[in-house]
């Protein structure tokens, strides 16, 4: 009888799996609501204004020289070449489509019409500009796409300048720091009205959320406020409505 030879044993090769956890970095998100600086060119910048040609030429050094003469801006690049360290941020004015009906708050509100060639959408935007020492602005922008919308707003809220008086109004504080605002104002936007209180240094901005991002950009620090409404677009621009009254009261 012929011996039928043992075949070797496969050798187990025993591979060790290395898993790799990826890990998501959340703080290096960005932002889509701020907008990045841009360099502004002072020397390509031919201005068209006789304004404009005073501040390309030095004869105005300051944004509040221009401000405190109520003389009108007609050119973006004046507030680009006086406030370099100006910061803008796009508003949550939108609502996106959700599951279950629900949703989040975008910074784009789309609105679409309907014709015989199908629905034809359209983007706002709205922009706040500020150097958080007293200078805000606001914008609002309509186009067919996001990005011309976003440049009509920048470029409005530019040109939408005020100076805000600041101090300290309240009873419980006392100082005389610039954390808060001198008195009581209240500003008015169709249905909404919004009441803006001083409040005592360490109170922090007890606001609606978009409303904190326009009073962060204007230096304030403390402040109460009392809403009557929700209609969020109305609701910003009653807050700013609120802080152009500062300046206007003695």
């Amino acid at each position: 009888m012929v011996e039928k030879k043992k075949l070797p044993e496969k050798e187990e090769v025993k591979l060790d799996v290395v898993k790799q956890t990826t890990k998501r970095d959340f703080s290096k998100k960005r932002d889509a609501s701020k907008i990045e600086r841009k360099e502004f060119d002072k020397n390509s910048w031919q201005p068209r204004t006789e304004l404009g040609k005073k501040v390309k030429d030095g004869e105005i050094k300051t944004i509040e020289e221009i401000l405190d003469a109520g003389i009108s801006i007609k050119e973006a690049e004046i507030f680009d070449c006086l406030v370099p360290n100006a910061e803008a941020i796009l508003m949550k004015i939108g609502q996106s489509k959700g599951k279950f009906g629900g949703g989040k708050r975008t910074i784009w509100k789309q609105t679409q019409k309907k014709t015989k060639e199908g629905n034809k959408p359209n983007f706002a935007a709205l922009v706040v500009v500020g150097n958080r020492n007293g200078i805000i602005g606001i914008g609002h922008g309509k186009a067919k796409e996001t990005v011309p919308a976003r440049e009509k707003a920048i470029r409005h809220a530019k040109l939408n300048i005020i100076k805000i008086k600041r101090g300290c109004g309240s009873w419980e504080c006392g100082c005389k720091d610039l954390h808060s605002i001198p008195f009581k104002v209240s500003g008015k936007c169709g249905s909404v009205r919004m009441d803006l209180i001083p409040a005592a240094k360490g109170t922090g901005l007890c606001v609606e959320e978009e409303c904190r991002k326009l009073l962060e950009l204007t230096g304030i620090k403390d402040i109460y406020a009392k809403l009557i409404g929700k209609t969020k677009i109305n609701l910003i621009l009653s807050c700013f409505d609120a802080l152009r009254k500062l300046s206007n009261m003695k």
